[in-house]
This record gives C-alpha cells, sequence and structure tokens, in this order.
C-alpha cells in the first residue's frame, strides 16, 4: 500500500467522520467536512490547469481554507508550496520565480496576478482518485539558505507519513487523552505541518493559533482543552512567566519543547507547572524530520543531550563532528539541485556519548576559531545558562588580531542587573569548559536575535550588530 497524504484525511473521514480535524479560532472543521472540501478542492485546481508535479504556491493570512487545499494538491500529485505572507513584495516574487508555480493563491500583492485564496470556487463532489507514488513531493518547504536566496525542501509523500505516523512521530510512547494537539508554529513552517499531519495520524484535532504568543496559546488551551502542547523554548518562557501561573492548563498531558539543547532549569520549570506532564526534547529539522529525541524518563540523567538517533532514520557523526542522517523519512532534495543520494549533512556539530545520546555543540559555520582551536557556541551557551541573573544568551565570534577570534558572550538581564564581568563568568564556568572556550568578552543587549518559527539564534545579526 502506498503511504499517500491525502488518504490520512480519507480513512479518518471513514472511521471518525464527525471527529474535529482542525480549529482556529471559534472555527472548527470535521474530518468529513475536510474530506469532501478537499475533494470539491482538488477537482477546482485541476479546473484551473493544476496536475501532477505542478507547484501550488499559498500565501495567505491563516485560515481553516489552507488545509482543504493542501490535501487536494496531495490528491492531484501537485506540489503544495507555503509561503510566509509577512515577507515583504520583492521576497514573495523572487520565491515565485524559484518556484515557477503553476497556481499562486494568496491574499498578499505579488508582482504578476493571483487568484484570491477567497474567490477560489469549490469544484463538483467526489473527486476521482489518480495514481500518486509516495516517493513524489508532495510539499516544498521554503528556507532563505547560507546566502539568503530561496531555497525550498522537496519532502515526498512516504516522507511525510512516516515522519507522522503514530509510534514514529513527537509521540512515540502514543498520544494521551481525547483533546487533540496545539500547533504553535505557522503553516508556512515545517514544524507547523507535521504537527498538523501527526494529529491527523492520530485522528484527532489539531488546534491552530493565529500567533504563538502567551495569550493566544492559554486561549486555546483553555477553550479547546487539548492534550499535548509542543513550544520551542522562547515560547515556554512567555508561558510561564508569572502573570500567567492562574491560567489553566490542566488538561495538558504532553508538554514538549525542543528544535536545538535545552535547559535543564526550563525542562524544571514546565514540571513544575504543569505537574503530570510529560516531556520530550525533540531535535529535528525541515530536510530530516525527527533526528533525535530524549524522552521523560531520561531528562535529569541527560541534561544538556538532544537524546539518541529517532527512527526510521539512523544518525552518526562525520569526522569533523557534523551530525549526519540517513533514512526513508529524509527529503528527496532541494528543488532546482541534485537528488539527495545517501546522507544529509545537518549542518549542526556535536558529540555522541558511549550510550548514543547527542550534545549538540554548534554549527559548523558557527564555529568559532580562536587561536587555532575551536570552540561551538551552544556548548558555551549550555554552561552559561544557570548564571545568575541570565535571562538569555548568545555566543558568538568577534574578530580579534592576536586570537583571530575571540568568544563572546551576549547577555539579556533585567534592568537592574549589572553585566557580569569576564572573571565572573570564567569562575562560572571552571572546570566546565576548556580554558580557550571561555569567553574573552561580555556584551549586553535587550534580547537576542532569533528565527521567528523555530526560536534559532542569528548569529550572523547579532555578530553585525557588535561589530558594526
Amino acid at each position: 500500500m502506498s503511504l499517500l497524504i491525502g488518504d490520512i484525511v480519507a480513512l479518518a473521514a471513514l472511521t471518525v467522520p464527525r471527529q474535529a480535524a482542525a480549529t482556529l479560532g471559534d472555527d472548527a472543521l470535521t474530518f468529513a467536512e475536510l474530506d469532501v472540501a478537499a475533494d470539491r478542492t482538488a477537482n477546482a485546481l485541476a479546473g484551473l490547469g493544476v496536475g501532477a508535479g505542478d507547484v501550488v504556491l499559498w500565501c495567505a493570512a491563516p485560515t481553516l481554507r489552507v488545509l482543504d487545499v493542501f490535501v487536494a494538491c496531495a490528491r492531484l500529485g501537485a506540489v503544495f508550496a507555503p509561503l510566509n505572507p509577512a515577507l515583504p513584495v520583492h521576497e514573495r516574487d523572487a520565491v515565485r520565480e524559484y518556484l515557477d508555480p503553476r497556481l499562486v493563491l494568496s491574499d498578499r500583492e505579488f508582482g504578476a496576478p493571483v487568484v484570491h485564496h477567497a474567490t477560489l470556487r469549490n469544484g463538483s463532489g467526489v473527486f476521482e482518485r489518480r495514481a500518486v507514488d509516495d516517493s513524489a513531493p508532495h510539499i516544498v518547504y521554503l528556507t532563505s539558505g547560507s546566502t539568503g536566496t530561496p531555497k525550498g525542501a522537496l519532502v515526498s509523500h512516504r516522507a511525510s507519513w512516516l515522519r507522522a505516523a503514530p509510534g514514529g512521530g513527537t509521540f512515540t510512547s502514543g498520544l494521551r487523552g481525547p483533546g487533540g494537539v496545539v500547533c504553535t508554529f505557522p503553516l508556512y513552517h515545517y514544524g507547523g505541518w507535521h504537527y498538523v499531519m501527526e494529529a491527523w495520524q492520530h485522528r484527532t484535532a489539531v488546534h491552530l493559533v493565529r500567533r504563538a504568543d502567551a495569550a493566544s496559546v492559554i486561549d486555546v488551551v483553555q477553550h479547546r482543552r487539548p492534550s499535548a502542547l509542543y513550544c520551542i523554548p522562547a515560547v515556554w518562557e512567555r508561558l510561564l512567566d508569572r502573570e500567567h501561573r492562574t491560567a489553566d492548563l490542566r488538561s495538558l498531558l504532553h508538554a514538549d519543547t525542543g528544535t536545538s539543547s535545552v535547559a535543564l532549569d526550563l525542562v524544571e520549570r514546565i514540571k513544575a507547572r504543569l505537574p503530570g506532564t510529560t516531556t520530550t526534547i525533540l531535535y529535528g529539522s525541515t530536510e530530516a524530520g525527527r533526528m533525535a529525541a530524549l524522552h521523560d524518563w531520561e531528562l535529569t540523567a541527560r541534561p544538556g543531550s538532544v537524546g539518541r538517533a529517532a527512527t526510521p532514520n539512523a544518525l552518526w557523526l562525520a569526522p569533523d563532528g557534523e551530525v549526519c542522517v540517513t533514512g526513508p523519512a529524509v527529503m528527496n532534495g532541494y528543488l532546482g539541485a541534485a537528488a539527495l543520494t545517501g546522507e544529509y549533512r545537518s549542518g549542526d556539530l556535536g558529540h555522541l556519548d558511549a550510550d548514543g545520546y547527542l550534545y549538540l555543540t554548534g554549527r559548523t559555520r558557527e564555529v568559532i576559531r580562536t587561536g587555532g582551536e575551536s570552540v561551538g557556541p551552544a556548548e558555551v551557551e549550555h554552561a552559561l545558562r544557570d548564571l545568575p541573573g541570565v535571562l538569555d544568551v548568545a555566543v558568538v565570534g568577534l574578530p580579534d588580531p592576536q586570537w583571530g577570534e575571540v568568544v563572546c558572550a551576549v547577555f539579556v538581564l533585567p534592568a537592574d542587573c549589572p553585566a557580569p564581568t569576564v572573571a565572573q563568568v570564567r569562575s562560572h564556568v571552571d572546570g566546565r569548559l576548556a580554558g580557550f572556550k571561555v569567553p574573552r568578552r561580555i556584551a549586553t543587549t535587550a534580547s537576542i536575535p532569533r528565527t521567528p518559527a523555530t526560536g534559532q539564534i542569528q548569529r550572523s545579526r547579532l555578530r553585525d550588530l557588535l561589530t558594526g
């Protein structure tokens, strides 16, 4: 049997037709309603000339309508391409030129005409199923690439299906409770669509939010009573703020986090705020899906780790320490580039302990070269997070005529807290970091620049701010 994304909804509609498939604010959609809507939209798209292998670009504010378009594309064998609607016009046009889509559905301006998504008319009823190869891409996720130019990761039906399959996705020990899953990622990001497909694989609802702020997340938890919530550390910090300590989050049974290494104190605070929940730290990428997981029962024994390699992929380290992955959940390749064969090189650096647990130490292009030695920023950040008074921290390399680069720690501190001195930092990490890894410079900032969807530190931007 082929593993097709369009069939996930069809099978759910047969077994749990009245179960909610998705919510957004006060709007809700059952699996039966979504199945019918997807068929009608598939017929409408076919009438507009969309066929197998064609790209359909979607760029619009959050709406449940995106879901039937997504499923319709999968049933047609077309490639769905979600794009951040907040991008400026020139960037949207650059993506359009790169993707060369058959159709653009949007509520935003482009340099050329588009079909306004709200005016996409429904086609006739039942869609006549077409043969679709599950190794063919069903979605392309856009990234900026290292140079800022568009770069699209093509992910097949089979890879997405395996990434989100019960027991193989995020909830490896099973999704507990009937309330569904809150998705805090936007639906132009891999994380967003992963949680959509994983909720549907479990035949339960995905609860979408228009913004990943504390008020929006708390509102959906209190209104929809979900069982599971995944937030990047930055969003958890907002939820754990004192002003939200009385919010009713008791429906939650899973309180997960990740994308990179996670401070143990954050996990402890999640546990204190949500006793009885399980917390899994997840490490993955758009290109490979879930790459490693640290389960609830492993948290205290492996602080700083992102876990062991996650099925169905295999994980190992290249000689230079770069994390490499291979397996059936890895992407087909990047649009316009050669198909990916063999391993995917993640760009992350790390080390494995004797039991195979992965600890991330930095990025290949973020490695600090100081005095002939190499320093991974994430390792230094992990050692500095529990420095008294620190709200956030990032580590970058700054140019230095003597050392090539020096390690600089950039802190976010309370308004009444003085910056630590180099001597205080050195004392704090004594015995935990090699001498060449200890910061030689200290800086402070109001906030650490991070990517909006995943909370990754934008080191090049931070470096420019410090040296500009």
